[in-house]
């Protein structure tokens, strides 16, 4: 692998451009790319893909991969739902309409429990302004805010990164002028994983229906440990909300770690929707009364979930 043929295949199959890189910590960034081509019209919450070619270098001190000569010509890709900082550089409602760049909330897999070398997010964070890479040309999703009514309540309930989409129905909901309360929780491990909280602050002095909490595991002196199930089923979430979590007015938005959704499955032999053994999130809010979305079954509830992980 030659200089000359990494050039080749970079002009051959890249089509988008680093725009801008903010490094929260050593694991997590804010990034925005720029298509060579006109950015698609989107709906917040949806998602687009990302890519390099194996032949980029990787930051220091994640999982070793091995070389293997028949992948070096090959581009690994991955999906990620895009974001939002909601406000400009003034501290107002940004003009998302007229970007033409995408932002995406990224971390660092620096291993993966289960042995699978984690090839994108290291030549990710390895990026510059300038630097160029794929980008997908289709945007695409079903984790929309399009069935919120004006009046609706809307919580949006999120682990680590996956508050990108949250934070872009969020931009969709405000500028939409929406009348209902919002309440935008995330549950991370540390303070420092709560990347846009000093957005979300100066949201909240200006939109008294909105609320942003963010939740930690293990932060250092911390009280206590705050899941989002302990946020439903002790009532806190209400409290937050300043309402019921009534599902007649309330539509509920998750994304984040597979545990903590929940997501029933149908059992093949009796047919009859199993809940995970680890109760989840869709389990408490079926006891009140909410019903989740079906997808298969072409059944619309009040809650939607996106998988991030």
């Amino acid at each position: 692998m030659t200089s000359e043929q990494i050039a080749a295949w970079r002009r051959e199959r890249y089509n988008a451009t680093v725009s801008h890189v903010e490094r929260l910590h050593s694991d997590l960034m804010i990034l925005r790319v720029r298509p060579d081509f006109p950015r698609p019209n989107y709906i917040a919450g949806q998602y687009c893909a990302l890519g390099l070619g194996f032949w980029e270098s990787r930051v220091e001190g994640c999982q070793l991969e091995p070389h293997k000569i028949e992948d070096e010509s090959k581009v690994v890709r991955r999906s990620y739902s895009i974001s939002s900082s909601i406000l400009d550089s003034a501290g107002k409602l940004r003009d998302m309409i007229e970007d033409d760049w995408i932002e995406f909330y990224i971390v660092l897999v620096r291993e993966n429990p289960d042995g699978r070398v984690p090839a994108l997010t290291p030549r990710l964070f390895n990026l510059d302004a300038g630097d160029r890479l794929i980008m997908g040309e289709k945007i695409v999703g079903h984790f929309t805010a399009e069935c919120v009514k004006p009046t609706d309540n809307v919580v949006l309930l999120s682990t680590g990164t996956g508050e990108a989409p949250h934070n872009a129905i969020v931009w969709e909901l405000l500028r939409r002028g929406h009348q209902g309360r919002i309440l935008n929780a995330c549950c991370v491990r540390y303070a420092k994983d709560l990347g846009y909280s000093g957005i979300h602050s100066t949201i909240m002095e200006h939109h008294e229906n909105y609320s942003y909490l963010g939740l930690t595991t293990r932060e250092p002196g911390a009280v206590r440990k705050v899941y989002l199930q302990d946020l439903v089923s002790s009532g806190e979430l209400e409290d937050n909300l300043r309402a019921d979590l009534d599902p007649a007015n309330t539509h509920v938005f998750l994304c984040g770690n597979p545990k903590m959704i929940g997501v029933p499955v149908k059992n093949k032999e009796t047919g009859i929707r199993e809940y995970p053994s680890s109760i989840g999130l869709i389990e408490l809010l079926e006891r009140r009364g909410f019903l989740v979305d079906q997808p298969a079954a072409k059944i619309k509830g009040n809650i939607h979930f996106e998988e991030y992980w």
